[in-house]
């Protein structure tokens, strides 16, 4: 069991979004055509070397904006005690302000306040994900955004042909140790790039069709399965 190292060869694949002509999607195929698979509770480390148990919840959520914010808020409205270990901590409180003036999920007793710890007579993990379980919908109605994205890496900017056109790159890659910052580099543990958690008996492209979907669309996720059929699966972690 090992992870493989940040930078190694990736096939990309680029194309117009059919339902926007203004946008050229750039996919990382060599992580969609992976078998990466979130492992937690079989075997997942943790990001944290004492915490093993958190999974890549010890430092809580960031919000993306006052609209994840505000569905996360209306979510928790709908726990129960029976499904939120530390519900009665978190109706004091969901969000706490960096001094940045960014916004994330409330710390408590080292992690996100809606992380439900070994020991609690409820659904283990993320009382969030319990709800939308419960719920019959998909986790990404009820988690923040950065939780049901993980770990895919959406991006954009700006593109200026020679011509003096230009366009709106939107980026779909692997959210690896950089994607948390410089502070990513010290995490103990990493799933995206360890060769324990590419197990999944299906490819990324397939597995994460919802949140693909929500990341750039149905017509573009459309052309994306294409290209992943043909594509070689070249992943290190899934290869290895």
């Amino acid at each position: 069991m090992v992870e493989v190292p940040l930078d190694f060869p990736r096939t990309w694949v680029e194309f117009t979004d059919p339902a926007d002509a203004d946008t050229v999607v750039r996919a990382d195929l060599t992580w969609l055509t992976s078998r990466w698979t979130c492992i937690f509770g079989r075997g997942c480390r943790g990001i944290l070397a004492d915490r093993p148990d958190d999974g890549c919840c010890s430092h809580g959520a960031h919000f993306v904006d006052g609209d994840d914010e505000a569905r996360v808020t209306a979510a928790a409205g709908r726990l129960t005690r029976q499904e939120w270990q530390h519900r009665q901590a978190g109706r004091r409180g969901l969000v706490e302000t960096e001094e940045d003036g960014s916004r994330r999920t409330r710390i408590v007793d080292g992690a996100c306040v809606f992380l439900n710890r070994p020991g609690f007579d409820g659904p283990p993990g993320c009382a969030l994900h319990a709800l939308a379980e419960r719920q019959g919908t998909h986790p990404l109605s009820t988690k923040p955004d950065v939780c049901w994205q993980l770990p895919l890496r959406r991006s954009f900017r700006s593109v200026e042909r020679p011509d003096g056109t230009s366009y709106t790159e939107v980026t779909l890659t692997e959210f690896d140790r950089r994607g948390w910052g410089a502070g990513g580099h010290g995490l103990d543990w990493f799933c995206s790039g360890a060769t324990e958690a590419h197990v999944g008996t299906e490819p990324v492209v397939t597995s994460a069709r919802a949140e693909i979907v929500a990341l750039i669309g149905e017509p573009a996720y459309a052309v994306l399965l294409d290209q992943c059929r043909t594509a070689p699966s070249g992943h290190p972690a899934s290869t290895g």
